[in-house]
């Protein structure tokens, strides 16, 4: 099939490609986004915004486990760009992964099309443009990954089903932000906080008493915790970024940046209308900003104060995320139960320590990982390690624990061994709230605390109920500490999600590598994928 737009040959290269990555019985999905440049005027003054298909922010993907996603996207901005996938797994295909590491930009008034599975995945995920510091003018949206009609949910289907994307924003032009930080500045602390794109009171859910909907939210945000409640109504978390969770009553959800959120909510309220609520956690001046929860038959606008959050409470927000817990009993993406596998059971074969850092490197302002600062290169890593391109990374270059040496530049790749079974210890020395995402996996968070972590500190591990995803936060002079089995080969991305210090450098990637060659590990590059750098002029596959 060949949609509208698509030159012949557009459309012979994708299904090509699609006999070979996709299995025949799995659905697909195509879609047509074309990247423009627009007005938007979320905090009330005139913006330059990216839009897809005229959309700020972008269309929701909507799927099914196993599904395959062909997205063309025209690239009609002034400058390359690229499209990432926050909590789609990629499975065996880092390849579509979609940040400079694994995937050419797409140059300006080209195309790319992405081919992705969402091989064994339910939940609540987003996209976001990785490159040049556009997740600043938007080009972010909601991705949703139900599960197969045969497989049961832990939950009556809901009689709707809402995407509240949440973040921090800024007034400024995301040229002028990455100018700041090209000239070696921090940030200064953002205007606004946003709604799917709105301002205060911009937003609205229209919804009937006496029924129940799924808010399925996500803080696609550039450095912000935020706090999110809704007023008069309790909110049921059942899942977190592809995990059926317990199913515990919250009256507000700290999400921090870069992380996903999905719950239920029951319109027991009499017929008005209501706040939705999302400010942020830990900053001396706290920003807010509401939208509307409309019932049907209300005659009554919004009243009363807005509802008060937390504000500074670190161990309020470590309390509630320690209670956040897999349901072992409830299916995932397959029928059988989601506690059938027992992590707790497993042998770690390595461990490794992962300290933040920030200094001044020749007068400028970086972030770094082990006193690594990472640097992108010229050629993608993936297409390097693919092509067997000498000079561009070496494996490696950071440690597994840090060192004490004053931060230093350097294209940053661990080694690590396909099928090992890894914990990993992210410690944060700062004041500040920070958080962590990796591509291509998602992990158990079986532990954190404050203080310094220690062997010693496994005693408070949760060895048997621990959540299951992709992206996890650290408070101030804390730890945190994960599970994580590498069952998935390629260049996987791991990076802080506080932006400003992701595009400084506070960045690896981890090279998941066996020397066995099969498609059972590992699918072949991409017949349509876009070559650049020093591997431009070479050939992917023949077609």
């Amino acid at each position: 099939m060949v949609r509208k737009g698509w030159s012949f040959w557009q459309g012979y290269v994708v299904l090509l490609a699609l006999a070979v990555v996709v299995k025949a019985e799995s659905p697909y999905r195509f879609f047509d986004w074309n990247v423009t440049y627009g007005d938007i005027f979320p905090l009330g003054v005139r913006q330059q915004g990216i839009l897809i298909n005229g959309q700020f922010p972008g269309p929701d993907i909507y799927s099914v486990t196993n599904d395959n996603l062909i997205i063309n996207v025209q690239n009609n901005l002034d400058e390359p760009f690229l499209l990432s996938w926050n909590g789609l797994q990629q499975r065996r295909n880092s390849y579509e992964d979609g940040v400079y590491g694994t995937t050419c930009p797409i140059p300006p008034g080209k195309n790319f099309t992405y081919i992705l599975q969402v091989k064994d995945q339910i939940g609540s995920f987003f996209y976001f443009p990785s490159l040049a510091f556009h997740k600043a003018a938007g080009g972010f949206g909601g991705i949703r990954v139900l599960s197969r009609p045969r497989i049961p949910v832990p939950f009556p289907d809901p009689a709707g089903d809402f995407t509240l994307l949440i973040g921090d924003w800024f007034k400024n032009d995301h040229r002028q932000l990455k100018a700041m930080l090209d000239g070696g500045h921090k940030l200064p602390f953002p205007d606004g906080i946003l709604i799917n794109g709105h301002g205060l009171n911009g937003a609205s859910f229209t919804v009937e008493q006496g029924k129940t909907y799924r808010f399925r939210i996500s803080n696609v945000g550039l450095q912000n915790s935020l706090n999110f409640r809704i007023q008069g109504h309790k909110m049921k978390l059942v899942e977190v970024e592809g995990t059926h969770t317990v199913q515990t009553i919250y009256e507000s959800l700290d999400v921090h940046v870069g992380q996903s959120y999905s719950v239920l909510v029951t319109m027991d309220q009499a017929a008005q209308d209501f706040y939705i609520v999302a400010s942020t956690r830990f900053t001396d001046n706290i920003l807010s900003t509401t939208a509307t929860l409309h019932y049907s038959n209300s005659n009554k606008a919004v009243s009363g104060p807005i509802p008060a959050g937390p504000t500074d409470q670190i161990d309020w927000s470590l309390n509630q995320a320690r209670s956040i817990r897999t349901n072992l009993t409830a299916s995932g993406p397959r029928p059988n139960p989601q506690g059938s596998y027992h992590y707790g059971l497993i042998n770690i074969t390595r461990t490794i320590k992962l300290v933040s850092s920030a200094a001044q490197v020749k007068g400028k302002q970086r972030y770094a990982v082990n006193s690594v600062s990472f640097v992108p290169t010229d050629t993608p890593l993936k297409l390097a390690d693919y092509f067997k391109i000498g000079g561009v990374f070496r494996v490696g270059s950071i440690p597994d624990n840090p060192t004490g040496q004053n931060m230093y530049l350097d294209t940053s790749v661990m080694g690590a061994d396909y099928r090992a079974f890894v914990e990993i210890v992210f410690e944060n020395h700062e004041n500040i709230v920070q958080t962590w995402h990796i591509d291509g996996y998602a992990f158990w968070v079986v532990g954190m605390n404050g203080g310094v972590w220690t062997p010693n500190s496994r005693e408070e591990y949760n060895l048997r109920d621990a959540v299951s995803r992709s992206t996890t936060q650290v408070y101030p002079k804390s730890w945190t500490a994960i599970y994580m089995a590498l069952d998935n080969v390629g260049m996987w991305n791991v990076r802080s999600e506080f932006w400003a210090r992701q595009y400084l450098g506070q960045q690896f990637y981890l090279r998941v590598y066996t020397a066995v060659n099969s498609l059972r590990d590992e699918y072949l590059i991409p017949k349509n994928a876009l070559l650049c750098g020093r591997a431009q002029g070479r050939s992917t596959r023949p077609l």
